[in-house]
């Protein structure tokens, strides 16, 4: 609250150095803020009587402003990625699968591995359960199991989360890339 819209009768005033001036009126305290110039600014309101204190409350939210966006910065967001797999999932498809896991794991992001039932496959959820602890226990060395296989309605879950919480690692190198070029 500022100036005319603090509802106190009677305010602690601190002045802009931070001095105490007392407990005093609300018409006072504003009247003191408009002969320096600046705004009376409640600070305290939960207080018995509410702090106020006299500044600039244009330059005060912009420093607000400046020390939140400095904190946001200093944050690490985390995404969930998402791959799907079928219980009929081939071989190599689940082996491509499993290497965007890793990938997404070695960037630090946390990696929801969902199996996906139609139909009659409804019946075979422990099908859905191998795919996904097989899916785990071979990407165990990048991640760890932050939610175990869980069902919900026609889909299976797992929530697979960075071992090294953000910390990037070298991409390991692919061999035979070179080789598997040069004999087409």
């Amino acid at each position: 609250m500022v100036n005319r819209k603090i509802r106190a009768k009677e305010v602690r005033l601190i002045s802009e150095t931070g001095e105490q001036l007392g407990i005093l009126s609300l018409d006072k305290a504003i009247e003191m803020a408009e002969e320096r110039g600046l705004d009376l600014v409640e600070v305290a309101p939960a207080a018995t009587p509410p702090v106020c204190k006299i500044m600039d409350y244009g330059k005060y939210k912009y420093q607000q402003h400046k020390r939140a966006q400095e904190s946001k910065k200093h944050q690490k967001v985390i995404h969930i990625k998402e791959i799907k797999l079928r219980p009929k999932t081939e071989e190599h498809d689940f082996q491509f699968k499993k290497e965007h896991v890793r990938k997404f794991l070695l960037d630090g992001n946390k990696v929801k591995v969902t199996v996906v039932f139609r139909g009659r496959e409804m019946t075979h959820f422990e099908i859905g359960e191998e795919l996904l602890n097989r899916m785990a226990k071979e990407v165990e060395g990048e991640g760890l199991i932050e939610q175990p296989p869980k069902k919900e309605g026609r889909n299976m879950t797992l929530l697979l989360v960075a071992k090294n919480h953000g910390q990037r690692k070298e991409k390991p190198k692919k061999e035979g890339l070179e080789d598997a070029k040069g004999q087409n």
